[in-house]
């Protein structure tokens, strides 16, 4: 009992601690504030000017709002990742050195990452309604849950992978727009849409907010997406932690100083 309780509040200790990190930063909550709503907007406006395309049912503008509401959540679901093991990698191997468990630092970064998920897909939902309101709004939100859960867990891997903001970010955001674009059905990808992170979180999203369906293959597809995801995510990020011992003492001291853009690893 001692040691569950041990662990639950080394746990939320490490939730908070996150959290509030990520809350006073400026731009991490005017990026989070104001990014769904005004890609979703941006993305209704300029499809709007599409003429409408052969292949696909949807109006264009709707479909620009729906690319829009995924791409938002995936994003800033990817970017807080990312940014979190970046910016706390020295921080979290000097807790590892002291004996603090690396998994429970793992699942910390996790549950923070699925707290602004479900903040970033509120607003992004309620975004979308305004202009097209979803046949089955539950599971519409679950649909943005498991796309800003898949993007947490790339922005984690990429993170760990390669740990600098600036190349990390450019990574990100490349990749979910073009994500959010081949997944969507919009374009001809020839089968290029099938091996995206979001190959299945879209057209469950697009399933649940067009015809109030939740397609059985997709979802299972996603879940297996987020598995698999979390198993790389976590051998990537406990790596770069390292574990207890002289190694990881002096790979901790030899770090560059935060912000000098040197390597983290």
């Amino acid at each position: 009992m001692a040691t569950a309780d041990g662990t639950a509040g080394r746990f939320a200790v490490g939730l908070r601690s996150t959290l509030l990190a990520s809350l006073r930063s400026p731009t991490a909550l005017g990026l989070l504030v104001a990014l769904p709503p005004v890609v979703v907007v941006a993305y209704a406006e300029a499809m709007a000017s599409f003429p409408a395309l052969p292949f696909v049912e949807t109006v264009p503008a709707t479909a620009g709002r729906l690319n829009g509401a995924l791409f938002a959540t995936a994003f800033l679901a990817g970017l807080l990742g990312l940014f979190q093991v970046v910016s706390a990698a020295r921080a979290d191997r000097r807790l590892v050195v002291a004996g603090y468990p690396r998994a429970t630092l793992f699942l910390a970064r996790l549950a923070s990452v699925l707290v602004v998920v479900t903040v970033a897909a509120t607003l992004s939902l309620a975004t979308l309604w305004l202009g097209a309101a979803p046949e089955a709004p539950v599971a519409a939100f679950g649909a943005l849950l498991l796309a800003g859960l898949t993007y947490g867990l790339v922005g984690v891997l990429v993170g760990s992978v390669l740990p600098r903001e600036l190349e990390g970010s450019l990574v990100l955001v490349t990749l979910a727009d073009m994500d959010a674009i081949l997944s969507s059905g919009l374009v001809e990808a020839e089968g290029l849409g099938s091996l995206t992170p979001l190959h299945a979180a879209n057209p469950l999203f697009r399933a649940a907010v067009l015809d109030g369906t939740v397609p059985s293959d997709d979802l299972r597809a996603g879940l297996a997406t987020v598995a698999g995801l979390a198993v790389l995510a976590a051998v990537a990020y406990l790596r770069l932690v390292g574990t207890t011992g002289g190694a990881a003492i002096e790979s901790a001291s030899e770090e560059p100083a935060a912000g000098s853009g040197g390597d983290l690893r």
